[in-house]
């Protein structure tokens, strides 16, 4: 404490008598030096002899006038200000919170006694909470793997390395997802040249890992020095991804495109959901590949089974780099057949004219007429065996109408028929007893419907 200048005697009755004479005080501990994020905490520690453990301390800002006490250890709090005093340690320590652009500068801690008080500078430094103006950028891929280089100074090789995610350099050290004293944590992995670099491996990459990174050198004064990395995570498999569909009993080819410099590579097809976890199919007997050309290789399915549909990956790439490979959705389709003359025949009846839902109403709609117009006839022919059966019962023998003089000549032509036939007659229009309504003569509808059916079916033919 006596290693202030001489010159300097100050009195303690009031403040403003030592506060206007800083300029003439020296601190024996030197020039305290803090750095701050804008926006965070700041604390000030300041330590002092034994034997003033009782006495009262305070921190002033710029020349200390009476404006600028800013916190004494009997106020405790005040706004923005907290102070607190670890007589055991002989350290008492300001909290700044907020901090702000504004409150860099010189700050003064004060111990109060008679005669002379004890000061030591301090110099404030703040610095807005993100980094960095330039920031590298990586792009990477779902499932692959990817390296972080984090260049530093040579004079920090033995300082601690770490890395974070975000941007908040005040955060990352506390957040920090790895650093060089724990060199392996699940999927990262640090790596440290001990010259001017260190690497951060992040394997089984996902889309969540997309985002902006900090590496970061915790220095043993001042601020860590940071560097930024912004990692975006890309999801290869859609790049390259095709639908393809097969007939079953038939061959299909899968086409596969690859780098001209992947010429010499080993070609392959796997099967399966992920393609981290697919069947090898080249090796099986229905599996044919061949080299179409320098860019491109084809692998044809023989025979093409149900089985065999699914997601199919084709690649030159054993390292499935992005791009590399392609993404086959395969599909098959059932045989197909048509409806012929006779029922469901075979396609070859119609070629290329599969089975329709327009061609099967319109069958299904002959069908229905052909039905219709058999009832007609078997209706009218009843009529018939009626007015036959009437004339009988009655004894009736009166001219045949019309429609009937025009297929027989003469009465007596008639009444032969009629007794050639009254057994085969009877047998059918005795079923007609109930039968007494007149009915109309359906006999020109019946030829109109018939020829109406025919032209249907001609058409139908013809889909």
């Amino acid at each position: 404490m006596d290693g202030m200048s001489p010159s300097c005697t100050l009195t303690r009755t009031h403040l403003c008598d030592y506060r206007s004479l800083l300029s003439c005080v020296t601190s024996a501990a030197g020039v305290i030096h803090v750095f701050g994020y804008e926006g965070r905490d700041v604390q000030v520690s300041c330590s002092y002899e034994s034997g003033y453990e009782d006495y009262e301390k305070y921190l002033c800002k710029n020349d200390c006038g009476d404006s600028d006490v800013l916190l004494t250890t009997s106020e405790r709090n005040k706004t923005k200000y907290s102070i607190y005093d670890d007589k055991k340690t002989r350290i008492f320590t300001t909290t700044i919170s907020d901090l702000r652009s504004k409150d860099a500068g010189k700050y003064w801690c004060g111990v109060t006694r008679t005669g002379k008080d004890i000061y030591t500078e301090v110099q404030l430094e703040t610095t807005k909470d993100s980094c960095c103006e330039d920031v590298i950028k990586l792009q990477g891929y779902e499932e692959g793997s990817m390296s972080i280089s984090c260049p530093y100074e040579s004079q920090y090789t033995d300082n601690l390395k770490y890395i974070c995610r975000g941007n908040q350099p005040s955060t990352c050290l506390q957040q920090a997802v790895i650093t060089s004293d724990n060199t392996r944590k699940r999927r990262f992995r640090l790596t440290d040249d001990n010259v001017s670099r260190f690497t951060v491996n992040i394997s089984s990459l996902t889309l969540e890992d997309s985002g902006l990174y900090l590496c970061g050198v915790h220095r043993n004064t001042g601020l860590d020095d940071f560097s930024a990395v912004h990692l975006e995570v890309r999801e290869w498999c859609c790049v390259k991804s095709e639908a393809m569909s097969g007939i079953v009993g038939h061959p299909v080819t899968l086409q596969c495109p690859y780098p001209p410099q992947h010429q010499k590579n080993r070609k392959f097809l796997c099967k399966g959901d992920q393609r981290n976890n697919c069947t090898d199919m080249t090796s099986q007997s229905r599996f044919t590949l061949h080299n179409a050309s320098s860019n491109s290789f084809s692998v044809t399915i023989a025979e093409l089974e149900a089985g065999d549909a699914g997601t199919y990956w084709c690649g030159s790439d054993s390292q499935w780099s992005f791009g590399n490979y392609t993404k086959i959705h395969l599909v098959y389709q059932q045989q197909t057949s048509t409806v012929g003359t006779a029922g469901i025949t075979n396609s070859s009846h119609f070629p290329g004219k599969p089975i329709t839902g327009l061609y099967v109403v319109s069958v299904v709609s002959a069908l229905l007429l052909l039905l219709i117009v058999t009832c007609v006839l078997v209706k009218v022919y009843k009529r018939k065996c009626y007015r036959v059966r009437e004339t009988e019962d009655t004894g009736n023998r009166s001219e045949p109408k019309a429609v009937d003089t025009q297929i027989y000549e003469n009465k007596d032509a008639v009444e032969m028929h009629s007794k050639r036939n009254t057994s085969k007659q009877q047998s059918v229009c005795y079923q007609s007893d109930n039968d007494s309504e007149d009915q109309p003569d359906y006999e020109n509808f019946t030829a109109d419907a018939g020829n109406y059916s025919n032209q249907i079916y001609s058409n139908v033919n013809r889909i």
